[in-house]
């Protein structure tokens, strides 16, 4: 970690970048965008593009020797012990469609580890932010994930891959099986949202396949300094790369992995297990 007044410039300067590019995007929301297609149903509306270019353009005056991974460019000082991972507009289909439900996503890696972490909500106007050891917070008060035990009580969000219509790995065998044990699922579209909202207890779980870093980075440090749990879909340690996330308060953790192991295992959707 670093020294706490240097810390606290990076992370304020996050939260600059954050509300900077939410501002523009807020003032673009339901106006005409024009939508390009990155694939059958993934794609990226020009106020992505600008997002990027205000946050990009802002580390590169600021810390030119820093390293990027951003959603929409191709990575930059990829060497550098310090990286920016951005998603300069989480939720772009929802976006896209007038849907008010969308963030900008902003965390930094120094040495491989994730130290601070910014999600931005324009709309609403909420600001989550976390720093290693730190603790999460949402517009300066001290988040803390729910105290709910059970998973047939627990409000779950995940998401589906944008090759859903190709790959048999689409999370569809997940959710019919989590749907028969959890009291709700959300599956709202963003996923750096989804784990801001795990943190601030709005959620009790949260899990999702085929994620980026750019979707994960920010939220996950907020998950994990508001005290709750990570893995990857078989229990073991979760890092940036992992091809499965599953999230949670940590008290109903177990109980979600064991739905998806039953599935993984046995192909099996059905109740009883």
């Amino acid at each position: 970690m670093e020294e706490w007044p240097v810390m606290r410039e990076l992370t304020d300067f996050a939260v600059y970048l954050a509300r900077k590019a939410g501002r523009m995007l807020a003032e673009k929301f339901t106006r005409h965008n024009p939508v390009y297609y990155k694939g059958a149903i993934d794609l990226v509306t020009e106020a992505d593009r600008m997002s990027e270019e205000i946050i990009l353009a802002e580390i590169g005056r600021r810390y030119p020797g820093h390293g990027i991974l951003s959603e929409e460019s191709k990575e930059k000082n990829a060497r550098a012990a310090m990286r920016w991972i951005v998603d300069p507009l989480d939720g772009t289909t929802n976006y896209a469609h007038g849907f008010p439900f969308f963030c900008v996503s902003v965390a930094l890696e120094k040495d491989g580890i994730v130290s601070l972490g910014v999600v931005y909500d324009p709309l609403r106007d909420d600001l989550f932010e976390a720093s290693l050891e730190g603790g999460s917070r949402l517009n300066g008060k001290e988040l803390r994930v729910s105290s709910v035990e059970d998973l047939s009580r627990s409000l779950l969000a995940t998401g589906f891959p944008y090759d859903i219509r190709e790959s048999p790995d689409n999370n569809l065998n997940f959710f019919n099986a989590m749907a028969k044990k959890a009291q709700a699922i959300r599956r709202a579209g963003a996923a750096a949202l989804d784990l801001a909202y795990l943190a601030a207890g709005r959620f009790d779980g949260f899990w999702e396949l085929k994620l980026k870093p750019w979707d994960t980075a920010a939220g996950c440090l907020l998950v994990e300094e508001a005290g709750g749990v990570l893995s990857d879909m078989a229990g073991e340690k979760w890092h940036l790369f992992s091809p499965g996330l599953v999230a949670s308060n940590g008290l109903i953790q177990e109980q979600m992995l064991e739905v998806m192991s039953a599935v993984v295992n046995g192909g099996k959707t059905g109740e009883g297990q």
